[in-house]
């Protein structure tokens, strides 16, 4: 007999701005358990973008970041007679927004020479211009989709 699914935790927003989405990567960017640390350095790392944008709510710009980043389209590989083709799907919000968190954390971790505060407001700050490692990133994921729509009657 089959289980159902497991009930979703539901994420408790966090303390500063009351944000789920913002709780979420404070999850993300922890290591082994640290959440203060984690929150240091998320908070840190957006009054340091409040700084380079001259603007005075940070949290407009790492969602202008996001979005930015955020891919609308992903492949997924599907197996037909044999043959394993790339399908590409569209994304739904909830996931590309996950993904675009992973990438910025990634490409900000990836990054050597300063303090993760630092590598962490830059990589929101290229992405809020629109540039960047996770823009592009983005556009290379959009680029295979686009390449292998001929596949997209696989889609099921």
């Amino acid at each position: 007999m089959r289980r159902g699914n497991k009930k979703r935790r539901e994420l408790k927003p966090d303390a500063k701005f009351n944000s789920k989405v913002v709780a979420k990567f404070i999850n993300m960017v922890m290591s082994k358990g640290k959440k203060s640390m984690a929150e240091k350095i998320v908070y840190g790392a957006f009054e340091k973008l409040k700084d380079k944008t001259n603007e005075p709510d940070a949290l407009k710009v790492f969602y202008k970041a996001l979005d930015n980043a955020r891919p609308r389209l992903e492949v997924k590989p599907r197996r037909v007679g044999g043959a394993t083709y790339q399908v590409p799907i569209e994304v739904k919000h909830d996931r590309g927004v996950s993904i675009a968190l992973r990438w910025i954390r990634d490409f900000a971790d990836g990054k050597k020479g300063k303090p993760m505060l630092e590598k962490l407001a830059d990589e929101i700050f290229s992405a809020y211009k629109g540039e960047g490692a996770c823009i592009k990133k983005r556009d290379d994921t959009h680029k295979m989709a686009e390449a292998n729509k001929a596949f997209a009657h696989f889609r099921w």
